[in-house]
């Protein structure tokens, strides 16, 4: 690497594998645009480096692996969505419709940023990156597990395995979104649209234990 290179008579500097205050930043975002590209398998480093604007020896010795790297975009490109979402569950309104609308929100998001989606949701992965993966998974299926705990606390809900339900309704929208987040199509495509509403219906049936039909908030 050519960071690494030491020159004839010259001391070998020591391999700086700790995060800096300043190219830390420049990495992960520049890691984050091109995984949203292309997913994690066919990002490089090479090209990563190039997009932070540093040298390939320096992206290496804040990340020394790929996969370290990816696990980062993932820890953050999740945690992102995830506030997204809890912002909207902690808003006005019936639990119902919180529940709703926050599937939606995590929903809406996935189509267009269809890429990142996939990645975050279907694309394979090495273990170490899956892991860190499930968390994302773990964190969204909390945010519903609190909607649905005030639903029934209220009686707007049947009692019911709030955790389980939770873990149902983000299965429902990880699996009913791979097929539309893999095809190539305007992320306001109406059949995209009616899928994921689709889906947000079926899982508000399960939950409410009655007949429901979700519709979309208005765009803001």
């Amino acid at each position: 690497m050519e960071d690494d290179i030491n020159p004839a008579g010259a001391a070998r500097k020591p391999r700086i594998r700790h995060r800096g205050p300043d190219k830390y930043p420049l990495i992960l975002n520049a890691a984050r645009r091109l995984v949203a590209q292309s997913g994690f398998r066919d990002v490089q480093m090479s090209a990563i480096a190039d997009a932070a604007g540093i040298a390939i020896g320096t992206l290496y010795r804040y990340f020394p692996a790929k996969v370290e790297l990816m696990m980062e975009v993932v820890d953050m490109s999740g945690q992102r969505e995830i506030d997204v979402v809890a912002g909207v569950a902690m808003g006005e309104g019936s639990a119902a419709s919180r529940l709703g609308n926050a599937a939606w929100t995590f929903a809406s998001r996935a189509l267009h940023g269809r890429r990142m989606a996939h990645a975050l949701v279907a694309e394979p992965v090495e273990p170490e990156l899956e892991a860190v993966r499930m968390k994302y998974h773990r964190a969204l299926s909390r945010i519903f597990v609190t909607i649905i705990e005030q639903g029934i606390h209220s009686g707007e809900f049947p009692a019911q395995d709030a955790n389980a339900s939770a873990d149902c309704i983000v299965g429902c929208l990880f699996e009913g979104l791979v097929g539309p987040l893999a095809i190539d199509a305007p992320a306001d495509d109406p059949a995209l649209t009616a899928q994921a509403v689709a889906i947000i219906s079926f899982c508000l049936r399960g939950v409410c234990g009655s007949q429901q039909v979700f519709t979309p908030p208005a765009p803001r």
